[in-house]
């Protein structure tokens, strides 16, 4: 016994995302929001499954997501809470 799969594995596509399905994946995503991730693929359009979309969203394509280095005041808070709270 075990969990039931999370998609049907035929038929579907493994690899690099083209910016074709980045685009797709993100117009749905904005159009709707982020609900049934087991679902959005098949109403996006896309050969991939939900935990692949839902994987490539928060990893990738958020548009909060901030990427490149931490600024000095990042850098400031890290050090004022270790020294407050200590490595737990």
């Amino acid at each position: 016994m075990g969990r039931a799969p999370c998609c049907e594995k035929v038929g579907l596509k493994k690899g690099r995302w083209t910016s074709e399905e980045d685009r797709a994946l993100t117009k749905y995503i904005l159009a709707n929001g982020e609900g049934s991730w087991k679902s959005l693929p098949k109403n996006a359009g896309l050969l991939r499954c939900g935990k692949s979309c839902r994987l490539r969203w928060i990893n990738y394509l958020r548009a909060d997501l901030k990427r490149g280095n931490i600024t000095r005041e990042e850098e400031e808070t890290i050090v004022k809470l270790r020294t407050a709270l200590g490595n737990r």
